[in-house]
């Protein structure tokens, strides 16, 4: 039974970065606005076969941080706790007096444990080549695979007792891990939620089959940073990266009885299914879950100021989120400023959704826009405001939107506003 009988406000108190751009939020986003790019030369054993393979991965520092306890995790789950423990550390979570039963982990990851599985079937390969019994691995090798590994180590280290769910529908994981969170918060069930979304794919095996989809990107003559091209008419697809974003949710109740920051109040959420291709984005989908989105945030097109695209850098990806835009927002799609953060972070995957939601709403705290990266010559098809190159500083933002579109045709809009 809800203990809230009335539709509660949910807003965000904390946020927690870990990505290829830095190992905090706060230089992950600094770098973000500064036009940096994380792209590089992907691993040895990943440039071994494929000699122009481009990653964005996480600065091997991130493990000083870790606890002995927590060196044994899968490298996703080690991501997800470090973003947590930050995102905690900034919503002031010690000073909660929410019971712990009413707290909840709600993750999105794409593959879950790839490092895990990666190491498994390389030990099974190189003892069967041996001649070894390629039967003895580690006994915990499934608890560090299993896709809920992330949510299962957050909520012991927390203690929290709530709900605890994973969300894996690809690239849209954890924006839909944050929408359900806010159902959940809103509509009584919980107070209060930690919503991360964590990927760490960028192994040999993985990296393999995303380049079999024919939709990584290609090097950039001259600058193999540039690489990652939204909306650029020489772009080639996308980049894998890898790392983690954390974002705690909570009833505005709880926020102000304590005196939170309140980073924006999540207002609109939607979520629709193409149920026509499975790499093959769709307008009518993404048109529904953009739509979803506005009316349940009660928001006219024109109210929102900043929208962080899914934003691709794939041929028909970026057109046809282009063409969803500018049919939803009208005459607004003009006036729109429209940005894909992957130019400089890559993909992130199932980290995706949290990530880019994470990046809108310290945008509309800070009115710092962070630009399309090495966008120099667009897409005659793709016709909106791309804040090319730069970022944009000092714009009142009162209401942003983050959209994620995954393969299997999965589509989630995540709308905040600032709370008043």
């Amino acid at each position: 039974m809800s203990n809230h009988p009335t539709v509660q406000r949910v807003v965000v108190t904390g946020i927690g970065l870990l990505t290829p751009l830095g190992l905090t939020r706060a230089t992950s986003f600094d770098r973000l606005l500064k036009g940096d790019s994380a792209i590089r030369p992907a691993a040895p054993g990943i440039t071994h076969w494929l000699p122009h393979a481009l990653a964005a991965d996480v600065d091997p520092a991130f493990a000083q941080a870790l606890d002995r306890n927590e060196q044994g995790l899968d490298r996703a789950t080690q991501f997800a706790l470090l973003a947590t423990r930050e995102a905690m550390a900034d919503a002031r979570a010690a000073d909660w007096d929410i019971q712990p039963e009413r707290v909840g982990v709600f993750a999105g990851i794409g593959l879950g444990g790839a490092t895990t599985g990666e190491a498994l079937y390389t030990r099974l390969h190189e003892q069967l080549q041996a001649g070894r019994n390629p039967t003895v691995m580690h006994p915990l090798s499934v608890p560090r695979l299993m896709p809920n590994a992330a949510t299962a180590a957050i909520s012991m280290a927390y203690q929290f007792r709530g709900p605890t769910h994973t969300y894996s529908v690809a690239c849209s994981s954890s924006a839909m891990a944050l929408g359900e969170a806010y159902r959940s918060i809103r509509h009584g069930y919980t107070d209060a939620i930690v919503v991360v979304g964590a990927e760490a794919m960028n192994v040999p095996g993985v990296f393999m089959a995303w380049n079999a989809l024919r939709v990584m990107a290609k090097p950039y003559p001259d600058n193999l940073a540039a690489s990652c091209r939204p909306f650029d008419q020489d772009r080639s697809g996308f980049v894998l990266g890898e790392g983690a974003a954390a974002l705690v949710l909570e009833t505005a109740e709880s926020a102000l009885r304590r005196g939170a920051t309140i980073y924006g109040e999540i207002c609109g959420y939607g979520s629709s299914s193409d149920a026509k291709h499975l790499t093959l984005p769709s307008s009518e989908g993404q048109y529904r879950a953009i739509r979803m989105a506005l009316d349940e945030s009660g928001i006219a097109p024109a109210g929102i100021h900043y929208l962080n695209a899914h934003g691709t850098a794939t041929e028909a990806g970026d057109v046809v989120e282009s063409e969803t835009i500018r049919q939803v927002f009208g005459d607004h799609a003009d006036h729109l400023p429209v940005s894909s953060t992957k130019s400089q972070h890559g993909h992130l995957i199932g980290a995706a959704g949290a990530t880019e939601f994470a990046i809108s709403l310290l945008a509309m705290q800070s009115g710092s826009i962070p630009p399309t990266a090495f966008l120099d010559k667009p897409d005659p098809r793709c016709t909106l405001d791309y804040v090319p190159r730069e970022a944009r500083h000092g714009q009142a933002l009162q209401a942003v939107m983050s959209n994620s579109f995954a393969f299997g045709g999965s589509n989630v809009s995540l709308i905040a506003r600032r709370y008043a």
